[in-house]
């Protein structure tokens, strides 16, 4: 079931775009939202863009090109301002129009795309930033409601096996194969929705970082495209 943002401990929530970019995380808090509510029409910059493929980048200049209506002019200036806020901290911002991801269907009892619960890893200190403006949102759930799937029995025993029945060599296996990446929802669990025009910070898996990973999926689609900024 969802929560608010309240009952998840793992989250912190800044009230400026200043405080959402200096607030760090520490302790428990492995997320940190700015709550907003979007004016303009999202829904008009979704449907000037052409899309081909199921993930379309666009661009600053791509928007800057785009005849729009009132509305989708003040949903065009809130992305440009949201994106160079962004890029003046050093950050580089992707806005995607996202019709599907690719599903994994390598290991049908263990897939590891992004609909599956999950944590971001980087070899230097970063976090993940986003915000979905149009469509269904991301999710996470706190670390304490969820357990790492190679640590559940059965699926470590179905791991094994495709790994041949070896011990020697298998946690590097289940890395290279990010297996170790992804996490189950305990029973009960409750999960966050990210919510429409909200900005957050997740935690990521780096060598110093003193927290833990912030555990998130991406949505089902539900016949609905999907307007996402990330970086």
């Amino acid at each position: 079931m969802s929560t608010s943002l309240k009952i998840n401990k793992n989250v912190k929530e800044v009230f400026s775009f200043d405080s959402f970019l200096e607030t760090t995380f520490k302790d428990d808090i492995n997320a940190i939202c700015l709550q907003r509510s979007l004016q303009g029409n999202f829904a008009e910059i979704i449907d000037k863009i052409i899309c081909i493929d199921k993930i379309t980048v666009i661009s600053a200049k791509d928007l800057a090109a785009l005849k729009l209506t009132k509305k989708g002019n003040v949903a065009r200036e809130l992305l440009l301002n949201d994106m160079k806020m962004l890029e003046e901290k050093g950050a580089a911002p992707v806005l995607n129009i996202i019709k599907n991801y690719d599903a994994d269907d390598s290991f049908l009892f263990f897939p590891t795309d992004v609909y599956s619960f999950h944590v971001d890893k980087s070899p230097i200190p970063t976090a993940t930033y986003l915000c979905t403006y149009y469509g269904e949102a991301s999710e996470i759930v706190s670390n304490s409601e969820a357990t790492q799937k190679i640590l559940i029995p059965e699926m470590r025993k179905e791991l094994l096996k495709l790994h041949n029945g070896k011990e020697e060599g298998f946690e590097t296996f289940l890395s290279d194969f990010y297996f170790d990446l992804h996490y189950q929802a305990n029973p009960n669990a409750q999960i966050t929705n990210l919510g429409i025009g909200n900005f957050w910070k997740l935690a990521v898996d780096h060598p110093t970082s003193k927290v833990l990973p912030c555990i998130h999926r991406a949505p089902k689609e539900k016949g609905q495209t999907r307007l996402l900024m990330i970086c």
